[in-house]
C-alpha cells in the first residue's frame, strides 16, 4: 500500500479538523526560501590553532550526549581556545551576522517604519514535543483547544539545549512549525541575540540555509563550506575540531534537503577537510560523527520532521505561534505604539489615535472573535498591523502601495518560491497549488455568498479530482504544512466544526487569484487546452515528415491534412480570448452589484473586520447580515497590475502580459461603461479604489474622464481615501463639474492632499466638515491659485470663525473664478462679516453671497449690503436667521433690484408681499435642521410667522393674503413638527 494511502486509512477524511502532523518516511526534498547567510567580510588575522587532536570515544543517545570523557589538552591548547573564542575574527563574524539578520524586508520598510527585532519582537510559544505526539492525530481544531495548550510543556528559546528529562545534555534540536508560525523570524532573533551577547551558551554560531545547500551539487568539505560562506572564520575553522569551542550550527529549512541516514546512502565522515556532498555533511553532523561536540538546531515544516531518525534528535519543539492572546496584545501594543508609526509630521496628533487603535484591537481580541484565531499565527499579526498602518497612517499613496500589493507581499514573505513537494515531478509551487485548490473553495464561497465551509465542502474541493499517487501525496503535505495558514475553525456558536478563512479578505483575494490565473475552466476548456498543446507540439514534427514524403510520393492530400491539424490550436486561442472577456464581465458584474450599493465602502469594511464594530453584540438567534464580497473584483483588478504580476511570478503563479492586456481591453467595454452611470457615494469610492488598485494609468484616465460629477457625500474621507482620490484624479487634467465632499470628516491636511483635484472643480461642496481657520487658510491658497476654476463654494455648517473669515476675505480679493459663496452657519459674527465686507469691493466676479445664521446684527448686515450695492456683479445676499432688528429689516426691505442692484434675503416677506425666495429659505432650514440649534430655529420661525401675520394684516389684496396664508401654513407645519420632534 502506498504511503499516501496508508495515511488515508489511518487518518480518515471523516474529519478535516483532525489534521495530521506527520508524514511517513523521508521521501525527497521540499523547498523553502531562506536567504543564504553569506556575508562578505575581511579576512581574519587569528593564528592557526594547534594540530587536530584525536577524539576520544563518546556516547550519545537520541542526540543527547551524556557526560563523555573530554579529550585532555595542554595549557597551551586551553590558552589557544581562549584566544580563538575572543578573537577579532569572531567579533567581525558577529558584526556581519547582526547586520544581515537585523535587515528588514522591503515590505517592512514600504508599509511602515523599519523596526529592529529588538523593538517589536515577541517570542512565540514554543512547546516541547515528542515523535509520538507528532505522529498521532491532533485533537479537533477549535479555538478552545488552541487556547488551552498545556503550560507545563512550554519551553523558551534559550532553554532548547538544556538537559532533557533523563539528565542528558541535548545536542540536536528539531524546531518545527506550520507556515506562518514564525520559524525564520525566531532564528533571526536567536542569531541577533548571540551577536549582542544574549546567548552566552555558545561561543560561535554558524547559520546555514538548506535551500542554499540544496543548490550546491559539487563535493565540498565542511571547512571549505564555512569559509566560503563566512570569510571571517577562515582562521577559526581549524580550531573547531581541536578545541572545545562551543559551536552552534543552524540549519534553516530542512525540508529543502534530501537526507539519507543509511550507511549505504551516506558514508561516515569525521574529517572536516574531506570533500563530500553538502547533504552528507548535514547527515554526519546530525549523527554526531562529525564535530560531535557541536550543537545543532534544525528548523523544518511538520511534513519533514521524520527525515531525521529519532535516535539522532535530542529534543523536538513545536512553534505554536501566539496561542496566548496576551502575546497577541503585546505584539500589537509594541508595534502600533512605536514612535514614528504614524509619520513624523503628525506624530503628536496621532498618538491618541494610536492608543485608540490598540485599545479597540485589544477589546476585539478579548471577545474571541475570528481575528483571535487568525492571530495565533504571527504572520497574520504582521498583516493586521500593516493593514492598519495602510488604513490610518497613509498620508500619501505611492503608486506601488495598494491593498492587493500588501496581500501579495504578505504571501511572498511566507511562501517565496517554495515548492510544495520537490520530489513531485510537477514541482508545483506551493502558491500555485493553493490558487488551484483553496482558490477554488474561495471562489465557490464568493459565488454562493458563503464564508463557513463544512468538511463536505472541503472534501468536494480537495478530493474530487484526486486520481494519482502524486496528487494524494501533494494533498497530504498541504494538509500537514499549509492548511491552517489559510483556514481556521469558526468561532460562531453552533459552527465550531466548520472552517472559515483566517482573514476574511483572504477568501476574496484567493478567489480573485483563482479567476485571474484562468483556473476557472469548464471540462471542455480543460480538455481543449490539453489537446491544443499536444497537437501544437506534434504538428511541428509532422511538418518535417510531410515535407519529406511529399517530395518522394505524389500524395497531395497530406499537406491539406496537416493544415487541418493546425486549425485546432488557432481556434482554441480564439476561445481563450473569449475566456478573458468572461473575466472582464465577471469583474464588472461583481464591482457594480446593485444589492451592494448602500453598504459601507470596502476600506471601512476592512477596518470593521479588524477592529470590530462598537456596540451591543448580536444575539445568537438574530439573523446574520448577508455576506458582502466587494473586495473580490477590486483584488481581481489589483492582481493585474505589473508589480503584483511580477511578485506572483516569483510565487510560481504566472499572469502573462498579453493576458493582462486583453483583460484590460475587454474591461473598457464593461467596467467603464457601467461606471459612467450614477453611483451612490460609497459605491463610487469603491470604484475609485478599484482604479487605484488596478494601477493602469491609461485605463484609469479613460474611466475618470467619464466622471463629470463626483459625489462622495457622507463617505468618511480618511487620509488614505483622500490620497486614493487625488492619485486617481491626477491621471487626467479635465475639469470636474461638481465635487461633493459634504460630511466627509475633512480637515486641513485632507485639503492639502486634495489640492490638485480641488483646483479643477467648478462646484465644490465642503459643508459639514468641521473646517476651521487652518482649513480656511488652505482654501485661501486654493482660491488665489492662478489655475483655480472653482465657481461655486459651499462651506455651510463649518466652524469658520472670525480668523477663517479673514482668510476667505483675502481669497475673495484676489480670486477671478468664484461666483457663489455660501457661508451659512459658519460662526462668523460681526467681525467676520466686517472682514469680508472690507475685501468684497476688490472682487469683480462674485454674484451670490450667503451669510445666513451667523449672528449678524444690523451694523454688520447693513455694512455688507452697502458694499454689495456698489459691487459690479453681486446681486444677491442671504441674511436670514441673523439678529436683525425691525429697523434693520425695514432698511433692507427698502432695497430695490432695479435701483440698488442687489437683493437681500432676510425674511419671508418683501414689504407688503411674500418674498419670491420664501420656499428656498424654508428648504434651507429643513435641510440643515439636524445640524442647527433647534431652540434657536424655533425662535426664528416664530419671528418669521409673526412677520408674515403682520404683513398680511397690512395688505388689502386678497391674492396676496392667500399667498401669505399659504406660507404661514408651511411655517406652522414646520413649527409643529419641530415641537413634536418629528422634523
Amino acid at each position: 500500500m502506498s504511503r499516501a494511502m496508508r495515511c488515508q486509512s489511518c487518518l480518515p477524511w471523516g474529519t478535516w479538523a483532525q489534521l495530521p502532523r506527520c508524514l511517513a518516511g523521508s521521501r525527497g526534498t521540499r523547498s523553502v526560501y531562506v536567504r543564504a547567510a553569506a556575508v562578505p567580510g575581511e579576512l581574519g588575522s587569528v593564528p592557526l590553532g594547534p594540530a587536530p587532536v584525536p577524539r576520544e570515544a563518546f556516547r550519545y543517545q537520541g542526540g543527547s550526549q551524556e557526560n563523555s570523557a573530554q579529550p585532555s589538552s595542554s595549557r597551551h591548547g586551553q590558552s589557544q581556545l581562549r584566544n580563538v573564542a575572543s578573537s577579532g575574527a569572531i567579533k567581525k563574524h558577529q558584526k556581519s551576522l547582526s547586520a544581515w539578520f537585523s535587515h528588514q524586508p522591503n515590505e517592512e520598510r514600504q508599509f511602515g517604519p523599519s523596526f529592529s527585532l529588538d523593538a517589536v519582537h515577541v517570542d512565540p510559544v514554543i512547546r516541547e514535543s515528542s515523535l509520538e505526539e507528532i505522529l498521532k492525530p491532533s485533537p479537533d481544531l477549535t479555538i478552545q483547544t488552541q487556547l488551552q495548550q498545556p503550560s507545563r510543556q512550554v519551553i523558551s528559546l534559550h532553554s532548547l539545549f538544556d538537559v532533557d528529562a533523563c539528565g542528558r545534555q541535548v545536542k540536536n534540536v528539531v524546531l518545527y512549525g506550520t507556515v506562518g508560525t514564525g520559524k525564520s523570524t525566531l532564528i533571526k532573533k536567536m542569531v541577533v541575540d548571540w551577536c549582542h551577547g544574549r546567548l552566552p551558551r555558545f561561543e560561535l554560531v554558524i547559520p546555514f540555509s538548506c535551500e542554499d545547500l540544496s543548490h550546491s551539487h559539487a563535493h565540498v568539505s565542511l571547512r571549505r563550506l564555512i569559509t566560503k560562506k563566512y570569510q571571517h572564520l577562515r582562521d577559526v575553522v581549524p580550531a573547531l575540531e581541536a578545541s572545545n569551542l562551543k559551536v552552534l550550527f543552524i540549519l534553516n529549512g530542512l525540508e529543502r534537503l534530501s537526507l539519507d541516514f543509511r550507511l549505504a546512502g551516506t558514508e561516515l565522515c569525521c574529517d572536516p577537510n574531506e570533500p563530500v556532498p553538502p547533504s552528507a555533511i548535514v547527515v554526519n553532523l546530525l549523527r554526531k560523527y562529525l564535530l560531535p561536540e557541536a550543537s545543532i538546531i534544525v528548523t523544518t515544516r511538520p511534513s519533514a520532521v521524520r527525515r531525521i531518525p529519532a535516535k539522532f534528535v535530542g529534543r523536538y519543539a513545536e512553534i505554536c505561534g501566539f496561542s496566548d492572546t496576551n502575546l497577541q496584545k503585546l505584539y500589537f501594543q509594541m508595534r502600533l505604539s512605536q514612535p514614528g508609526c504614524s509619520g513624523e509630521e503628525s506624530q503628536g496628533r496621532s498618538s491618541a489615535e494610536q492608543e485608540n487603535l490598540v485599545e479597540m484591537l485589544s477589546r476585539n481580541l478579548e471577545r474571541h472573535n475570528q481575528i483571535t484565531a487568525a492571530c495565533f499565527l504571527p504572520s497574520y499579526c504582521w498583516l493586521v498591523c500593516t493593514t492598519l498602518h495602510f488604513l490610518y497612517f497613509t498620508r500619501t499613496v505611492p503608486p506601488s502601495q495598494t491593498l492587493t500589493g500588501i496581500y501579495t507581499s504578505f504571501l511572498r514573505l511566507n511562501f517565496s518560491g517554495e515548492v510544495l513537494d520537490s520530489t513531485d515531478p510537477t514541482h508545483i509551487s506551493m502558491m500555485k497549488y493553493v490558487a488551484k485548490t483553496v482558490g477554488k473553495l474561495a471562489y465557490e464561497g464568493v459565488m454562493s455568498r458563503k464564508t463557513c465551509f463544512s468538511e463536505e465542502d472541503l472534501r468536494q474541493c480537495f478530493e474530487v479530482e484526486m486520481k494519482t499517487e502524486s496528487e494524494l501525496n501533494l494533498l497530504e503535505v498541504f494538509r500537514s504544512d499549509v492548511f491552517r495558514f489559510f483556514l481556521s475553525p469558526c468561532v460562531q456558536p453552533g459552527k465550531e466544526h466548520t472552517f472559515v478563512f483566517t482573514i476574511p479578505a483572504m477568501q476574496e483575494y484567493l478567489a480573485a487569484l483563482y479567476v485571474v490565473l484562468g483556473e476557472k475552466k469548464t471540462l471542455a476548456q480543460r480538455v481543449g487546452k490539453e489537446l491544443s498543446e499536444v497537437i501544437g507540439k506534434v504538428s511541428e514534427d509532422v511538418a518535417v515528415v510531410v515535407n519529406i514524403i511529399s517530395k518522394v510520393l505524389p500524395l497531395r492530400f497530406l499537406p491539406v491534412l496537416f493544415n487541418l491539424l493546425k486549425i485546432f490550436p488557432r481556434y482554441f486561442s480564439r476561445l481563450n480570448g473569449k475566456d478573458r472577456d468572461a473575466i472582464a464581465h465577471t469583474m464588472a458584474d461583481e464591482l457594480f452589484k446593485e444589492e451592494d450599493y448602500y453598504n459601507d465602502d470596502v476600506l471601512d469594511q476592512i477596518n470593521s473586520s479588524i477592529l470590530g464594530v462598537e456596540g451591543p453584540m448580536r444575539h445568537p438567534d438574530e439573523a446574520p447580515d448577508d455576506e458582502v464580497f466587494e473586495l473580490f473584483p477590486i483584488f481581481m483588478g489589483g492582481l493585474l497590475s505589473r508589480r503584483n504580476r511580477a511578485i506572483l511570478e516569483q510565487l510560481g503563479c504566472s499572469i502573462k502580459n498579453l493576458a493582462a492586456f486583453e483583460i484590460a481591453k475587454a474591461m473598457q467595454k464593461t467596467v467603464i461603461r457601467k461606471g459612467r452611470r450614477g453611483l451612490p457615494p460609497s459605491e463610487l469610492m469603491d470604484y475609485l479604489f478599484f482604479l487605484h488598485e488596478f494601477q493602469n494609468e491609461r485605463f484609469t484616465a479613460q474611466a475618470v474622464r467619464s466622471l463629470r460629477a463626483v459625489n462622495l457625500s457622507s463617505v468618511k474621507m480618511t487620509p488614505l481615501k483622500c490620497s486614493v482620490l487625488a492619485s486617481v484624479m491626477s491621471t487626467t487634467c479635465h475639469e470636474v463639474e461638481e465635487l461633493n465632499l459634504s460630511s466627509c470628516n475633512l480637515d486641513s491636511s485632507s485639503l492639502r492632499t486634495l489640492f490638485p483635484v480641488l483646483l479643477r472643480c467648478k462646484a465644490l461642496h465642503l459643508q459639514l466638515n468641521s473646517l476651521g481657520s487652518d482649513a480656511c487658510k488652505e482654501i485661501r491658497d486654493l482660491l488665489l491659485h492662478d489655475k483655480c476654476v472653482v465657481s461655486s463654494l459651499r462651506l455651510t455648517n463649518n466652524p469658520v470663525g472670525e480668523q477663517g473669515a479673514r482668510y476667505l476675505a483675502e481669497a475673495l480679493a484676489g480670486n477671478r473664478s468664484l461666483t457663489q459663496l455660501s457661508l451659512l452657519h459658519t460662526a462668523l459674527g460681526d467681525p467676520g462679516a466686517e472682514a469680508i465686507a472690507r475685501h468684497l469691493a476688490e472682487n469683480q466676479h462674485l454674484q451670490e453671497l450667503n451669510l445666513g445664521y451667523n449672528s449678524l446684527t444690523d451694523t454688520a448686515a447693513l455694512r455688507v449690503v452697502e458694499v454689495a450695492k456698489r459691487h459690479e456683479t453681486l446681486d444677491k445676499v442671504h441674511l436670514y436667521f441673523n439678529d436683525i432688528s425691525e429697523d434693520g429689516k425695514r432698511a433692507l426691505d427698502s432695497l430695490r433690484m432695479d435701483r440698488d442692484g442687489v437683493r437681500a434675503l432676510v425674511f419671508l416677506t418683501a414689504g407688503t408681499d411674500v418674498s419670491d425666495y420664501w420656499s428656498h429659505i424654508l428648504s434651507v432650514v429643513q435641510r440643515n435642521l439636524p445640524f442647527w440649534d433647534r431652540e434657536r430655529v424655533r425662535q426664528h420661525l416664530a419671528l418669521l410667522l409673526q412677520d408674515l401675520e403682520s404683513s398680511r394684516s397690512q395688505s388689502a389684496n386678497p391674492w396676496r393674503k392667500a399667498k401669505f396664508l399659504r406660507v404661514e401654513s408651511e411655517v406652522k407645519k414646520m413649527l409643529g413638527k419641530l415641537q413634536d420632534g418629528t422634523l
